[in-house]
Parts: C-alpha cells; sequence; structure tokens
C-alpha cells in the first residue's frame, strides 16, 4: 500500500502539474523545480508511477497520460504528464487557453504493479477489489489498464474486465486468458471551488 499524502502536499503537486500546463498551453518554458529546492524531498523525488486526468468542471474527461512504471522522479513525471494529458492525448484536441481556467486536474500515484496468479475466470473475479485495485491486462502483444476510481464507472467484475479488454483492441472475452497485474493508487485532485 502507498502512503497518503498530507494536504500541502497535494496542493504543492497540483500546483506543479497546473504551472506547467499552463506554461504549455501559453507556449512557454516548462517551469521544473531543483531537486535540492523541493519540499518533501523524501517523498517528492522517490521513483513512481503516476497519471495526471484533466476533466471539465462537469467531470468529462478531458485528457489522461500517465506511465504505470516508475520511469524517474514522481515530481518530473507529474510535470511531464501533464503536459501530455493536456497537448498530446491522442483522443483529444490541444487544451486551449480559454479553457484553461475550466479544467480541474488530479493526480494518481501509483504502486508499483504486481503480477495477479489466477487459474480460472472465477478465481480472477474473487481475487479483484473493485476501488482499490489498478488493473493492468495483457493480451498476446497488447496491454491496457484501468485506474481504481473507474470502478466508480464500470462497478459490475465482468463489464470491467470486458471494456479493458476492448480498450487493449482484443474481444470482450478475452480477459480470460489474459496476463493480469494489479496495482493501487492515491488520488486527489484539485477542488472545483479553487478553479475560476
Amino acid at each position: 500500500m502507498i502512503e497518503n499524502f498530507e494536504p500541502d502536499e497535494e496542493k504543492y503537486l497540483l500546483d506543479l502539474a497546473r504551472g506547467a500546463l499552463s506554461s504549455a498551453v501559453n507556449d512557454k518554458d516548462i517551469p521544473e523545480p531543483k531537486p535540492d529546492e523541493l519540499p518533501y524531498q523524501l517523498k517528492f523525488t522517490q521513483e513512481r508511477g503516476c497519471f495526471v486526468t484533466l476533466t471539465t468542471l462537469n467531470g468529462r474527461l478531458r485528457g489522461c497520460i500517465g506511465n504505470i512504471e516508475p520511469n524517474g522522479p514522481l515530481y518530473k513525471s507529474i510535470i511531464n504528464n501533464a503536459v501530455n494529458a493536456g497537448m498530446y492525448d491522442p483522443r483529444f484536441p490541444q487544451v486551449s487557453l480559454a479553457e484553461l481556467d475550466h479544467i480541474k486536474i488530479e493526480i494518481s500515484v501509483l504502486t508499483v504493479p504486481r503480477p495477479l496468479a489466477f487459474s480460472s475466470s472465477g478465481e480472477l473475479l474473487s481475487k479483484l477489489k473493485p476501488c482499490v485495485h489498478g488493473v493492468i491486462l495483457k493480451i498476446g502483444y497488447h496491454r491496457s489498464t484501468f485506474l481504481p476510481h473507474v470502478w466508480e464507472q464500470l462497478p459490475d467484475k465482468v463489464t470491467f474486465l470486458e471494456h479493458l479488454a476492448l480498450k487493449a483492441g482484443a474481444g470482450k472475452d478475452e480477459w480470460k486468458k489474459s496476463e493480469v497485474w494489479i496495482y493501487e493508487a492515491v488520488c486527489f485532485g484539485e477542488h472545483p471551488a479553487r478553479l475560476s
């Protein structure tokens, strides 16, 4: 299990993400603190997978990019993923200046994924914990993941795995013969009242 972040730690990381997104939208250099200038160095420089999710104020997805496996210090991953979610998510046009103040940022910090052993689809279903486990499916050369909060939209385990298989480009029942990894996440986001 990953440790939680204190409110001031969350605010710092969210401000870091918003500063990076704002700079990218305004076509300015992306600000990046030096490691020795960071508060909470031990947490912020640890190597963790993370995702940055952008939503409109009415809850619609506007961009989501991340890295499941750790690929550098957490604070750098948050900066990079905030920029990529706003500017390079292939599902959406780039965030515009007019939209910037009407987008909510959420950060998910992940534990290192671990394989989940199972001998039948029934055993797999029994081991999954909705709203706790993020799930990675590997089907042949294809891989897809859903963060733990996706369970809120897809609470039924079979439906959740069917959608995840389809996301991987496979048939909806292919989850039954996939490789599965699980991870957990600590998620925190901007409060809409803080936004314009």
